[in-house]
Order: structure tokens, then C-alpha cells, then sequence
């Protein structure tokens, strides 16, 4: 009964989530004529599709109290190394994603194994794993940029998953329907399976959850599983989205993804969270980043307001517990 009053709240939640993301494409439509335009929302969406990827799955780490710091880093690490497999060692691309996934499948494995069952913090053990995965691709590829396949060759037809060219040139950002689906995909799961129920649970109460019989390690590994699967899948989206991939790069990523899903009613403590409004919360931040510059205001001041909305949707969600 909590956790059906506590969805009930965070319905309400998303709703003002939706009503800032409106406000504020009104805001800086207002303030610049150019914002209107079809680019700029494309622009959008291409800085959403890694960054809704990265949300959905640190979700669950983060539901259950914990947070996975890996994620930035680890998806352009995976797409060096897929870009490096497919011009150094002549891959097919097939073969570049599924071993992008795989790694990513592999850290989230580390990571639950350092958090669930050896009982390092979550903080620590991912900020460690955040370091080796900078490290991992650039060590790799030899420390250059590498690229995928672009839209018109023959190995290319990966990034149509998430922009279409028609034969006029115009773009078609169809990833947002991609986007879409596994929104729904996942908030059946975190709402309707026992891997989401006891994710919930853990967050809740742990020790309760333990008391009830259930396999709370396993389960907890599984929450860094997810967001490591949804890390590899991200680091597909970098790559299709950009036309080369650079060491370093990634950092702040993780920040963006964290940022959304608590913009967005994820609980800082656990416990209670929604796919949607994760991805709603990714909006605001997307938005934040491309809409700003339009209206004059540079890369510093981005991160200004994106911390003092983060601190809001904290402030939120602490009154919201005092009052409950």
C-alpha cells in the first residue's frame, strides 16, 4: 500500500516535471526567435538519446539507495573500443555493439559485486570504477579518436536506429520513438516484476526485505547489472550519434543522467522512483544545455543552474518526506 501511495505522488510529480519541460521551450522560444526552430529540436534529442539511455538504468542502482558514477565514462569507453574494433581489427559492427554491451554488462557486474556483496559504498566503489573505465577504451585504442561507419556506408544503417536522412536532406530523429519504447519496456519492469518490486524494496527496507525471504544480494547485483546494460547501450547511442569519438570525453555525463532521474522523483535516499519521470527529468536537463546557449548564457553558466535545479528537486523531495 506504501509503494502504491508513494507512485500516486509521483504521478503528480511528472505531471510538474511535463509542465517545466512547457515552460521552458515557451521560455526560450520567447527569448529567442532562433530556438524555434526544427535543428534546435533535433539538437535536443540527439543530446537526449545517451543520456535517457544512462537514466533508465542508473534508476535502479539509485532506487535502491546506491548510484552508479560509471556510467559517463564507461559508455565512451565502450564506443572507443567498438570504433576501435571495427577499423583496427575489421569487425563487423554487429560485433562493435554486442561488445559494447557486453562491457558495459561486465562493469555493472563489478559494480554489484564491490556494492551488494563485499559492502564497499556505492559512491566509492563506482568512483573507482568511473577511473578504470576512463582509462580502459583510450588504453585500448593506443589514446587516438576513432569513428564508426558513417550514415551512407554500407555498415552504417546503426545510426538510422536513432536519425533518418531522407533523400532531401531533412533529419528525422526517429530515436525518439526508440526512446519511447524502452520507456515502457522498463517501467513495466520497474513496476510490474519481481526485479522491480524488490529493487523498491531494497530501497525501502533492506533489512525487511532480507527478513521476507527474498534474495536481496542477487537482486541488488542485478540493479548494477541493469544500469551497466543501459551504459553499453548508451555508448551504441554516442556513437551513432557523433561522427568521432575522443579519449577523455565523459565526464559529466554520469552527472546529467543522475541529475534527470532525480529531477525527476527519484528519491536521493531510495525507495521510490519512475522510469517516466526519469526520462522527463533528462528533458529538463537536455533542454537546459541546448536552450540556454540561445539566450546568451555559456557552458559555466549551464552548470550554475543545472546544480541549483538539482538542489530544488532535493529540497522537493526532503519536504515531501518530513511531511509523509
Amino acid at each position: 500500500m506504501a509503494n502504491k501511495k508513494a507512485f500516486g505522488k509521483l504521478k503528480g510529480r511528472e505531471a510538474m516535471v511535463l509542465a517545466i519541460i512547457v515552460a521552458m521551450a515557451v521560455l526560450f522560444s520567447i527569448l529567442s526567435p532562433t530556438f524555434r526552430t526544427y535543428p534546435t529540436l533535433v539538437s535536443v534529442l540527439d543530446n537526449s538519446y545517451y543520456i535517457t539511455l544512462m537514466a533508465l538504468g542508473v534508476t535502479f542502482p539509485l532506487i535502491t539507495g546506491g548510484v552508479d558514477l560509471s556510467i559517463g565514462t564507461g559508455l565512451v569507453s565502450y564506443a572507443l573500443i567498438g570504433g576501435f574494433l571495427i577499423f583496427q581489427k575489421d569487425m563487423p559492427v554487429w560485433v562493435a555493439i554486442a561488445v559494447c554491451i557486453g562491457f558495459g554488462v561486465l562493469i555493472g557486474v563489478f559494480n554489484g559485486v564491490l556494492v551488494a556483496i563485499m559492502d564497499l559504498p556505492p559512491f566509492l566503489a563506482t568512483l573507482c570504477t568511473c577511473m578504470i573505465t576512463r582509462g580502459l577504451g583510450p588504453a585500448l585504442c593506443g589514446g587516438f579518436g576513432v569513428s564508426w561507419p558513417s550514415a551512407i556506408s554500407e555498415e552504417g544503417g546503426f545510426r538510422k536506429i536513432f536519425k533518418f536522412i531522407t533523400a532531401d536532406g531533412t533529419i528525422i530523429p526517429i530515436g525518439i520513438v526508440f526512446m519511447i519504447i524502452l520507456v515502457a519496456i522498463m517501467s513495466f519492469v520497474l513496476d510490474h516484476t519481481r526485479v522491480g518490486r524488490y529493487t523498491i524494496a531494497i530501497g525501502s527496507n533492506k533489512e525487511a526485505t532480507r527478513l521476507a525471504g527474498v534474495n536481496i544480494k542477487f537482486y541488488h547485483v542485478l540493479a548494477y547489472v541493469i544500469s551497466g546494460l543501459f551504459a553499453g547501450m548508451a555508448g551504441v547511442a554516442y556513437a551513432a550519434t557523433y561522427a568521432t569519438i575522443y579519449p577523455g570525453a565523459g565526464a559529466g555525463f554520469e552527472l546529467d543522467a543522475i541529475g534527470g532521474a532525480i529531477v525527476g522523483g527519484v528519491s536521493a535516499s531510495g525507495g521510490v522512483g519512475t522510469i517516466l519521470g526519469s526520462f522527463l527529468g533528462v528533458i529538463v536537463i537536455c533542454l537546459m544545455k541546448v536552450g540556454l546557449p540561445f539566450i546568451g548564457l555559456q557552458a559555466n553558466w549551464q552548470q550554475i543552474f543545472t546544480g541549483i535545479v538539482l538542489i530544488a528537486a532535493v529540497l522537493v523531495d526532503v519536504l515531501k518526506k518530513k511531511k509523509d
